[in-house]
Protein backbone atom coordinates (compact mmCIF):
# COMPACT_ATOMS: atom_id res chain seq x y z
CA UNK A 1 0.00 0.00 0.00
CA UNK A 2 1.56 3.46 -1.13
CA UNK A 3 1.01 5.65 1.70
CA UNK A 4 0.31 9.85 1.44
CA UNK A 5 2.85 11.84 2.43
CA UNK A 6 1.96 13.94 5.81
CA UNK A 7 0.85 17.27 4.05
CA UNK A 8 3.19 20.63 5.39
CA UNK A 9 2.77 23.78 5.88
CA UNK A 10 5.04 25.12 3.27
CA UNK A 11 4.20 28.11 0.74
CA UNK A 12 6.83 26.54 -2.10
CA UNK A 13 5.43 26.46 -5.56
CA UNK A 14 4.07 23.25 -7.27
CA UNK A 15 6.59 21.33 -9.09
CA UNK A 16 6.98 22.58 -12.02
CA UNK A 17 4.54 25.85 -11.74
CA UNK A 18 7.20 28.46 -11.35
CA UNK A 19 6.98 31.34 -10.01
CA UNK A 20 5.10 34.41 -11.45
CA UNK A 21 7.76 36.94 -9.78
CA UNK A 22 10.82 34.79 -11.43
CA UNK A 23 9.05 34.27 -14.58
CA UNK A 24 9.21 37.68 -15.55
CA UNK A 25 12.90 37.59 -14.79
CA UNK A 26 14.11 34.32 -16.46
CA UNK A 27 16.57 34.43 -19.20
CA UNK A 28 15.20 33.64 -22.85
CA UNK A 29 17.12 31.48 -24.93
CA UNK A 30 15.58 33.18 -28.11
CA UNK A 31 16.72 36.59 -26.63
CA UNK A 32 20.49 35.18 -26.17
CA UNK A 33 22.87 38.09 -27.22
CA UNK A 34 24.88 35.82 -29.01
CA UNK A 35 27.51 33.42 -29.53
CA UNK A 36 31.35 34.93 -30.49
CA UNK A 37 30.94 32.85 -33.79
CA UNK A 38 27.98 33.45 -35.41
CA UNK A 39 26.23 29.74 -36.11
CA UNK A 40 22.69 28.91 -37.67
CA UNK A 41 19.96 28.11 -34.70
CA UNK A 42 19.57 24.39 -33.64
CA UNK A 43 16.31 22.72 -35.62
CA UNK A 44 15.42 20.49 -32.01
CA UNK A 45 17.15 22.60 -29.26
CA UNK A 46 17.16 25.91 -27.57
CA UNK A 47 20.04 27.78 -27.23
CA UNK A 48 20.86 26.82 -23.97
CA UNK A 49 20.49 23.84 -24.46
CA UNK A 50 22.75 23.46 -26.93
CA UNK A 51 24.96 24.80 -24.51
CA UNK A 52 24.36 22.51 -21.82
CA UNK A 53 25.00 19.34 -24.17
CA UNK A 54 28.34 20.95 -25.57
CA UNK A 55 29.51 21.14 -22.26
CA UNK A 56 28.04 17.60 -21.17
CA UNK A 57 30.33 16.01 -24.33
CA UNK A 58 33.22 17.48 -23.88
CA UNK A 59 36.47 15.99 -22.67
CA UNK A 60 37.12 18.46 -19.61
CA UNK A 61 33.30 17.48 -18.54
CA UNK A 62 34.80 13.77 -18.55
CA UNK A 63 38.25 14.51 -16.80
CA UNK A 64 36.17 15.47 -13.62
CA UNK A 65 35.46 12.14 -12.74
CA UNK A 66 39.10 11.59 -11.72
CA UNK A 67 39.65 15.25 -10.42
CA UNK A 68 38.94 15.76 -6.36
CA UNK A 69 36.93 17.51 -4.65
CA UNK A 70 37.94 16.94 -1.13
CA UNK A 71 39.68 13.05 -1.23
CA UNK A 72 41.65 12.10 -4.06
CA UNK A 73 39.71 9.94 -6.82
CA UNK A 74 40.51 6.59 -5.05
CA UNK A 75 40.49 7.22 -1.71
CA UNK A 76 36.92 5.09 -1.22
CA UNK A 77 33.90 4.78 -3.88
CA UNK A 78 31.36 6.61 -1.92
CA UNK A 79 33.72 10.03 -1.69
CA UNK A 80 32.77 12.82 -3.87
CA UNK A 81 34.81 13.53 -7.17
CA UNK A 82 34.28 16.73 -8.60
CA UNK A 83 31.97 14.89 -11.41
CA UNK A 84 29.76 13.79 -8.56
CA UNK A 85 30.14 17.08 -6.83
CA UNK A 86 29.03 18.66 -10.60
CA UNK A 87 26.11 16.76 -11.39
CA UNK A 88 24.69 17.77 -7.50
CA UNK A 89 25.13 21.33 -8.18
CA UNK A 90 23.04 20.40 -11.33
CA UNK A 91 20.42 19.21 -9.82
CA UNK A 92 20.21 21.61 -7.24
CA UNK A 93 20.48 24.44 -9.61
CA UNK A 94 17.41 22.96 -11.76
CA UNK A 95 15.44 22.23 -8.60
CA UNK A 96 16.06 26.30 -7.45
CA UNK A 97 15.21 27.81 -11.17
CA UNK A 98 12.45 25.64 -11.18
CA UNK A 99 10.85 26.80 -8.15
CA UNK A 100 11.55 30.24 -9.23
CA UNK A 101 10.50 30.38 -12.73
CA UNK A 102 13.75 31.06 -14.02
CA UNK A 103 15.33 28.98 -17.19
CA UNK A 104 16.36 25.53 -15.89
CA UNK A 105 18.45 24.69 -18.82
CA UNK A 106 20.68 27.52 -18.38
CA UNK A 107 21.17 27.38 -15.02
CA UNK A 108 22.26 23.67 -15.42
CA UNK A 109 24.37 24.23 -18.41
CA UNK A 110 26.42 26.66 -15.65
CA UNK A 111 26.27 24.33 -12.77
CA UNK A 112 28.13 21.65 -15.02
CA UNK A 113 30.34 24.47 -16.67
CA UNK A 114 31.45 25.64 -13.18
CA UNK A 115 34.92 24.10 -12.36
CA UNK A 116 35.92 22.76 -15.88
CA UNK A 117 38.58 24.77 -14.90
CA UNK A 118 40.01 23.16 -11.74
CA UNK A 119 43.23 21.33 -11.67
CA UNK A 120 43.88 17.83 -9.73
CA UNK A 121 44.09 17.76 -6.03
CA UNK A 122 41.40 20.09 -6.07
CA UNK A 123 42.80 23.78 -3.97
CA UNK A 124 45.96 22.32 -3.13
CA UNK A 125 46.54 22.02 -7.36
CA UNK A 126 44.90 25.55 -7.53
CA UNK A 127 47.21 27.02 -4.99
CA UNK A 128 50.53 25.16 -6.28
CA UNK A 129 49.50 26.20 -10.26
CA UNK A 130 49.03 29.21 -8.88
CA UNK A 131 52.63 29.88 -6.99
CA UNK A 132 53.91 28.51 -10.09
CA UNK A 133 52.66 31.33 -12.32
CA UNK A 134 53.09 34.11 -9.56
CA UNK A 135 55.22 35.60 -12.23
CA UNK A 136 53.01 34.76 -15.49
CA UNK A 137 49.52 36.01 -14.08
CA UNK A 138 48.72 33.71 -11.45
CA UNK A 139 46.31 30.94 -11.89
CA UNK A 140 42.35 31.25 -10.84
CA UNK A 141 40.04 28.02 -11.63
CA UNK A 142 36.92 30.21 -12.46
CA UNK A 143 39.17 32.27 -15.57
CA UNK A 144 40.86 28.53 -16.52
CA UNK A 145 36.96 27.74 -16.71
CA UNK A 146 36.50 30.34 -19.39
CA UNK A 147 40.26 29.40 -21.29
CA UNK A 148 38.83 25.94 -21.31
CA UNK A 149 35.02 26.60 -23.16
CA UNK A 150 37.05 29.12 -25.05
CA UNK A 151 40.04 28.17 -26.53
CA UNK A 152 41.40 25.07 -25.12
CA UNK A 153 38.68 22.42 -25.90
CA UNK A 154 39.65 21.89 -29.48
CA UNK A 155 37.14 19.64 -31.16
CA UNK A 156 34.99 21.37 -33.75
CA UNK A 157 35.70 22.17 -37.05
CA UNK A 158 35.46 25.76 -37.40
CA UNK A 159 36.61 27.33 -34.03
CA UNK A 160 38.70 26.18 -30.46
CA UNK A 161 36.86 26.08 -27.16
CA UNK A 162 32.44 25.57 -27.61
CA UNK A 163 31.58 28.70 -28.81
CA UNK A 164 28.76 28.92 -26.05
CA UNK A 165 26.17 31.81 -25.77
CA UNK A 166 27.14 35.25 -24.49
CA UNK A 167 24.75 34.74 -21.37
CA UNK A 168 26.75 31.14 -20.33
CA UNK A 169 30.03 33.11 -20.72
CA UNK A 170 28.64 35.78 -18.46
CA UNK A 171 27.85 33.40 -15.77
CA UNK A 172 30.91 31.69 -15.62
CA UNK A 173 32.67 34.64 -15.26
CA UNK A 174 29.83 36.68 -12.78
CA UNK A 175 28.32 33.73 -10.78
CA UNK A 176 29.99 35.42 -7.36
CA UNK A 177 29.22 39.05 -8.75
CA UNK A 178 30.76 42.16 -10.54
CA UNK A 179 34.16 42.13 -11.15
CA UNK A 180 34.58 45.74 -11.39
CA UNK A 181 33.04 49.32 -11.04
CA UNK A 182 30.77 50.66 -14.06
CA UNK A 183 34.32 52.97 -14.42
CA UNK A 184 36.71 49.53 -14.98
CA UNK A 185 38.02 49.75 -11.10
CA UNK A 186 38.36 46.46 -10.23
CA UNK A 187 36.57 45.22 -7.31
CA UNK A 188 38.47 43.40 -4.48
CA UNK A 189 41.12 41.05 -5.90
CA UNK A 190 42.90 41.67 -9.11
CA UNK A 191 40.78 39.97 -12.40
CA UNK A 192 42.50 37.10 -14.01
CA UNK A 193 44.19 38.12 -16.98
CA UNK A 194 42.34 35.31 -18.77
CA UNK A 195 39.00 37.18 -17.90
CA UNK A 196 40.50 41.09 -18.52
CA UNK A 197 41.87 39.66 -22.31
CA UNK A 198 38.66 38.00 -23.23
CA UNK A 199 36.29 40.55 -21.69
CA UNK A 200 38.28 43.24 -24.67
CA UNK A 201 37.01 41.31 -27.91
CA UNK A 202 33.45 40.14 -26.30
CA UNK A 203 32.22 42.61 -23.39
CA UNK A 204 30.95 40.35 -20.35
CA UNK A 205 30.02 43.47 -18.52
CA UNK A 206 31.83 43.00 -15.52
CA UNK A 207 30.48 45.46 -13.80
CA UNK A 208 27.27 44.13 -13.75
CA UNK A 209 25.70 41.11 -11.88
CA UNK A 210 25.26 37.65 -13.95
CA UNK A 211 21.56 36.58 -14.59
CA UNK A 212 19.46 35.12 -11.78
CA UNK A 213 20.13 31.62 -13.30
CA UNK A 214 23.79 32.01 -13.08
CA UNK A 215 23.23 33.12 -9.16
CA UNK A 216 21.16 30.41 -8.82
CA UNK A 217 24.29 28.03 -10.08
CA UNK A 218 26.38 29.57 -7.55
CA UNK A 219 23.80 28.98 -4.52
CA UNK A 220 23.99 25.60 -5.53
CA UNK A 221 27.53 25.06 -5.32
CA UNK A 222 27.72 26.35 -1.79
CA UNK A 223 24.50 24.52 -0.74
CA UNK A 224 26.55 21.31 -2.55
CA UNK A 225 29.64 21.95 -0.55
CA UNK A 226 28.46 22.50 2.30
CA UNK A 227 25.68 19.18 2.25
CA UNK A 228 28.15 16.87 1.02
CA UNK A 229 30.98 17.82 2.91
CA UNK A 230 28.99 17.05 5.78
CA UNK A 231 28.85 13.59 4.71
CA UNK A 232 32.09 13.42 3.52
CA UNK A 233 33.90 14.41 6.34
CA UNK A 234 31.63 12.53 8.19
CA UNK A 235 32.49 9.11 6.21
CA UNK A 236 35.98 10.09 6.44
CA UNK A 237 35.91 9.77 10.32
CA UNK A 238 37.16 13.62 10.82
CA UNK A 239 33.91 14.62 13.05
CA UNK A 240 30.93 12.88 14.54
CA UNK A 241 27.24 13.77 13.92
CA UNK A 242 27.10 14.78 17.21
CA UNK A 243 30.26 17.60 16.86
CA UNK A 244 27.98 19.43 14.16
CA UNK A 245 25.35 20.61 17.27
CA UNK A 246 28.34 23.24 17.46
CA UNK A 247 27.20 24.87 14.91
CA UNK A 248 23.47 26.17 15.04
CA UNK A 249 21.80 24.68 11.76
CA UNK A 250 24.06 21.19 12.45
CA UNK A 251 22.25 21.67 16.19
CA UNK A 252 18.52 22.28 14.94
CA UNK A 253 19.14 19.03 12.25
CA UNK A 254 20.57 16.38 14.05
CA UNK A 255 17.90 17.08 17.01
CA UNK A 256 15.24 16.71 14.58
CA UNK A 257 16.68 13.63 13.33
CA UNK A 258 16.84 12.21 16.93
CA UNK A 259 13.44 13.33 17.63
CA UNK A 260 11.76 11.62 14.83
CA UNK A 261 14.15 8.57 14.73
CA UNK A 262 15.36 7.32 17.92
CA UNK A 263 18.16 5.10 18.17
CA UNK A 264 18.39 5.14 14.11
CA UNK A 265 21.46 2.67 12.72
CA UNK A 266 23.96 5.51 12.26
CA UNK A 267 24.71 5.13 8.34
CA UNK A 268 20.61 6.21 8.29
CA UNK A 269 21.23 9.15 10.55
CA UNK A 270 24.00 10.31 8.34
CA UNK A 271 22.17 10.25 5.41
CA UNK A 272 19.16 11.70 7.28
CA UNK A 273 20.93 14.44 8.39
CA UNK A 274 23.10 15.73 5.30
CA UNK A 275 19.95 15.55 3.06
CA UNK A 276 18.32 17.98 5.90
CA UNK A 277 21.17 20.63 5.71
CA UNK A 278 20.38 20.61 1.51
CA UNK A 279 16.59 21.33 2.52
CA UNK A 280 16.93 23.59 4.63
CA UNK A 281 19.41 26.03 2.82
CA UNK A 282 17.45 25.37 -0.68
CA UNK A 283 14.15 26.11 0.77
CA UNK A 284 15.89 29.40 2.36
CA UNK A 285 17.03 30.51 -1.19
CA UNK A 286 13.64 29.80 -2.59
CA UNK A 287 11.61 31.78 -0.17
CA UNK A 288 14.67 34.85 0.10
CA UNK A 289 14.43 34.64 -3.41
CA UNK A 290 10.95 35.51 -4.04
CA UNK A 291 10.73 38.32 -1.73
CA UNK A 292 13.98 39.95 -3.74
CA UNK A 293 12.05 39.32 -7.32
CA UNK A 294 8.97 39.79 -6.05
CA UNK A 295 9.92 43.66 -4.95
CA UNK A 296 11.95 43.85 -8.19
CA UNK A 297 11.37 46.55 -10.95
CA UNK A 298 11.52 45.85 -14.52
CA UNK A 299 11.44 43.20 -16.42
CA UNK A 300 14.14 40.46 -18.10
CA UNK A 301 16.91 39.24 -17.22
CA UNK A 302 18.42 42.52 -17.77
CA UNK A 303 16.63 44.07 -14.71
CA UNK A 304 18.40 40.73 -12.56
CA UNK A 305 21.70 42.34 -14.15
CA UNK A 306 21.24 45.56 -13.67
CA UNK A 307 19.76 45.71 -9.40
CA UNK A 308 22.11 47.00 -6.47
CA UNK A 309 21.90 43.39 -4.94
CA UNK A 310 22.24 39.66 -5.86
CA UNK A 311 18.39 38.98 -6.15
CA UNK A 312 18.56 34.57 -5.36
CA UNK A 313 20.57 34.46 -2.15
CA UNK A 314 19.74 33.51 1.65
CA UNK A 315 17.99 35.38 4.29
CA UNK A 316 20.05 37.25 6.44
CA UNK A 317 19.76 34.62 9.05
CA UNK A 318 20.06 31.56 7.17
CA UNK A 319 23.60 33.49 5.80
CA UNK A 320 25.23 33.73 8.93
CA UNK A 321 24.63 29.90 10.43
CA UNK A 322 25.64 29.19 6.40
CA UNK A 323 28.64 30.64 7.24
CA UNK A 324 28.91 29.12 10.73
CA UNK A 325 28.45 25.99 9.37
CA UNK A 326 31.74 26.77 6.57
CA UNK A 327 33.93 28.38 9.72
CA UNK A 328 33.10 24.01 11.08
CA UNK A 329 34.44 22.77 7.34
CA UNK A 330 37.28 24.96 7.23
CA UNK A 331 38.52 23.67 11.03
CA UNK A 332 37.47 20.13 11.56
CA UNK A 333 37.90 19.30 7.78
CA UNK A 334 39.56 21.44 5.34
CA UNK A 335 42.24 22.03 7.69
CA UNK A 336 42.07 18.58 9.69
CA UNK A 337 45.52 17.34 9.96
CA UNK A 338 44.80 14.43 7.94
CA UNK A 339 43.65 16.27 5.14
CA UNK A 340 46.30 19.29 5.42
CA UNK A 341 49.24 16.87 5.14
CA UNK A 342 47.81 14.98 2.16
CA UNK A 343 47.23 18.72 0.04
CA UNK A 344 50.72 19.68 1.19
CA UNK A 345 52.06 16.32 -0.55
CA UNK A 346 49.89 17.10 -3.92
CA UNK A 347 51.19 20.74 -3.67
CA UNK A 348 54.94 19.76 -4.05
CA UNK A 349 54.65 16.70 -6.46
CA UNK A 350 52.32 19.07 -8.82
CA UNK A 351 54.61 22.25 -8.66
CA UNK A 352 57.80 19.60 -9.52
CA UNK A 353 56.53 18.38 -12.48
CA UNK A 354 55.78 22.35 -13.46
CA UNK A 355 59.16 22.86 -13.40
CA UNK A 356 60.09 19.46 -14.97
CA UNK A 357 58.19 20.47 -17.92
CA UNK A 358 59.07 24.25 -17.77
CA UNK A 359 63.01 23.53 -17.71
CA UNK A 360 62.85 20.73 -20.22
CA UNK A 361 60.38 21.59 -22.65
CA UNK A 362 60.62 18.42 -25.40
CA UNK A 363 59.32 16.65 -22.29
CA UNK A 364 56.09 17.77 -22.99
CA UNK A 365 53.35 15.89 -25.39
CA UNK A 366 54.35 16.75 -29.15
CA UNK A 367 50.73 18.09 -29.37
CA UNK A 368 51.49 20.67 -26.81
CA UNK A 369 54.60 21.87 -27.81
CA UNK A 370 52.89 22.68 -31.56
CA UNK A 371 52.82 26.34 -31.99
CA UNK A 372 54.48 26.80 -28.84
CA UNK A 373 56.87 29.76 -28.80
CA UNK A 374 59.92 29.09 -26.12
CA UNK A 375 61.06 32.92 -26.35
CA UNK A 376 57.89 34.10 -25.18
CA UNK A 377 58.24 33.00 -21.65
CA UNK A 378 55.01 33.65 -19.98
CA UNK A 379 52.95 32.38 -23.24
CA UNK A 380 54.92 29.18 -22.20
CA UNK A 381 54.32 28.96 -19.28
CA UNK A 382 50.90 29.35 -19.65
CA UNK A 383 51.09 26.29 -21.78
CA UNK A 384 52.32 24.45 -19.37
CA UNK A 385 49.80 25.59 -17.05
CA UNK A 386 47.07 24.52 -19.12
CA UNK A 387 48.67 21.08 -19.78
CA UNK A 388 48.91 20.64 -16.02
CA UNK A 389 45.53 22.07 -14.82
CA UNK A 390 43.92 19.69 -17.39
CA UNK A 391 45.27 16.85 -15.89
CA UNK A 392 43.41 14.32 -13.49
CA UNK A 393 44.35 13.01 -10.27
CA UNK A 394 45.52 9.78 -11.62
CA UNK A 395 47.74 10.97 -14.47
CA UNK A 396 48.99 13.68 -12.19
CA UNK A 397 50.64 11.00 -10.24
CA UNK A 398 51.78 9.21 -12.50
CA UNK A 399 53.96 12.03 -13.76
CA UNK A 400 55.36 12.86 -10.36
CA UNK A 401 56.52 9.26 -10.30
CA UNK A 402 57.48 9.56 -13.70
CA UNK A 403 59.54 12.91 -13.75
CA UNK A 404 60.75 12.85 -10.32
CA UNK A 405 60.96 9.12 -9.56
CA UNK A 406 58.73 10.02 -5.99
CA UNK A 407 55.49 8.55 -5.17
CA UNK A 408 53.42 11.04 -2.66
CA UNK A 409 51.31 9.50 0.08
CA UNK A 410 48.24 10.91 -0.58
CA UNK A 411 45.81 8.74 0.98
CA UNK A 412 44.61 10.02 4.75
Amino acid sequence: MIQKSSSVALALPKAGSGNAAGTRFASNPAKTRGRLLFEPPSRTRTEFQRDRDRIIHCRAFRRLKDKTQVFIYDEGDHFRTRLTHTIEVAQIARSLSRALGLNEDLAEALALAHDLGHPPFGHAGERALDACMKEYGGFDHNAQSLRVVTKLERSYATFDGLNLTWDMLEGLVKHNGPLTTREKKALGEEIPRAIIEFNEKCDLQLWSFASAEAQAAALADDIAYDAHDVDDGLRAGLFTIDDLKETLLGKEIVEDVDALYPGLEAPRRQHEVARRFITRLIEDVIFESMTRLQNLSGQGADAVRYASTPMIAFSENMAVQERELKNFLRARMYRHPRIMTVMENAQEGLSAIFNSYFNKRDILPPNWLEGADVVDMPRFARRVCDFLAGMTDRLALQEIDRLTNTKPDLRI
